[in-house]
């Protein structure tokens, strides 16, 4: 059954012009469900050309102002990480519906705040995990929630990652501690392997990292490895590495994924081996960093890949749903702000926990983090 009754026409602000705002905003430009369209950036250059290349009805540099438009029922946070929970917080309290890029705050305790401002508030809100649309991790959602491999006993996640990403983020900001591996990009394995698994409980985490790699010039982890047991007994090692070299051929990740049940078992290779191009005239469209490598996993570059100029894949895919959840009720497998917000304190245990290198219990109390 539909959340609404009839279609509702969307009017969107988007606070954020950034890469990821720009995609979000050409993909509202081609939805019909989307009379409305106004636009926010505290660079009022970048800003004003995403509004003229979409057409937006409204600009401003100040995100209360868009947020304040009576046009306005549905809005995409798409701001740097850390600047997330003032334009969260002003949406929810215009009753917004609320696509927010991941993730909710950069601290626990901000998290939370959000969290009990959505739900108290009756906010429909999603969180940004692109993986959820990718058809390979639908077809195994379906398998598993319908119970073809009985139940869950145990999961790996395996991630590898050029180190050119994780390199980039930290050259945006000084407060490099808190760009660990897991908070800040193995969040999407996490998220994925945590749908795979629904409705179990994490009750211990044991974890440890090294930076013998980027730690020397970056001041970074370069990986993070670490088990999980919930509370029916499962076990679940989660793994991630993004110091692989900068010649290493994946654009930005690749995953392995194994579940085993009581009656099968899946795996899941996307590492992107079965598409590889090798030659001496640079990147796949749609990832051009500076180093030039002579081989390229095709279709590695998470958003996906553009094509007669055009971005297709998984992050059209979550936003067009996204859009039709608003506009007509569409169910979907969005990322729920309280997934959100699980994950971001799932990844921060671990790291708390590599850091202590002892096991911690939890659900830990937020002052854990504070400390």
């Amino acid at each position: 059954m539909s959340r609404n009754e009839g279609n509702k026409p969307i009017g969107l602000a988007i606070v954020g012009c950034g890469k990821i705002g720009r995609i979000r905003g050409g993909f509202a430009g081609d939805y019909p469900g989307i009379e409305w369209l106004g636009l926010c950036d505290i660079d009022e250059k970048l800003g004003r050309m995403l509004a003229e290349d979409t057409k937006a009805d409204f600009f401003t540099t100040d995100y209360k102002e868009l947020l304040a438009r009576p046009e306005v029922n549905a809005a995409i946070i798409a701001t740097e990480e850390h600047e997330h929970v003032a334009p969260i917080l002003a949406a929810v309290e215009r009753g917004h519906d609320l696509f927010i890029e991941k993730p909710l705050a950069t601290n626990a305790r901000d998290s939370a705040k959000v969290l009990q401002a959505i739900e108290e508030g009756g906010i429909d809100a999603v969180v940004g995990y692109t993986n959820r649309f990718r058809r390979k991790f639908l077809v195994v959602k379906e398998k598993l929630r319908t119970a073809q491999i009985g139940q869950i006993t145990s999961v790996t996640t395996r991630a590898f990652m050029n180190r050119l990403g994780p390199i980039a983020t930290v050259l945006k900001t000084e407060d490099r501690a808190a760009l660990t591996p897991m908070v800040v990009s193995g969040t999407h394995s996490l998220d994925i392997s945590m749908w795979f698994m629904e409705g179990k409980t994490p009750v211990e985490v044991y974890a440890r990292d090294v930076d013998l790699a980027l730690g020397a010039s970056y001041g970074m982890k370069d990986a993070t490895f670490g088990i999980f047991t919930f509370d029916d007994g499962t076990m679940w090692s989660m793994n991630i590495n993004w110091a692989l070299p900068e010649n290493w051929p994946a654009s930005v990740y690749t995953l392995e994924i194994g579940i085993v049940g009581t009656e099968g078992a899946i795996t899941i290779d996307d590492t992107h081996r079965d598409l590889v191009m090798a030659g001496d005239h640079g990147q796949a469209a749609g990832y051009t960093p500076e180093m030039k490598r002579k081989v390229e996993f095709l279709a590695s570059y998470p958003p996906g890949d553009i094509a007669f100029g055009q971005l297709w894949g998984p992050m059209r895919e979550e936003t067009a749903a996204w859009f039709a959840r608003v506009h007509s009720g569409l169910e979907t497998p969005h990322a729920t702000a309280a997934d959100g917000h699980r994950n971001l304190i799932m990844t921060m245990a671990m790291d708390l926990s590599a850091k202590r290198g002892v096991a911690l219990r939890l659900p830990l109390d937020l002052d854990e983090f504070d400390a």
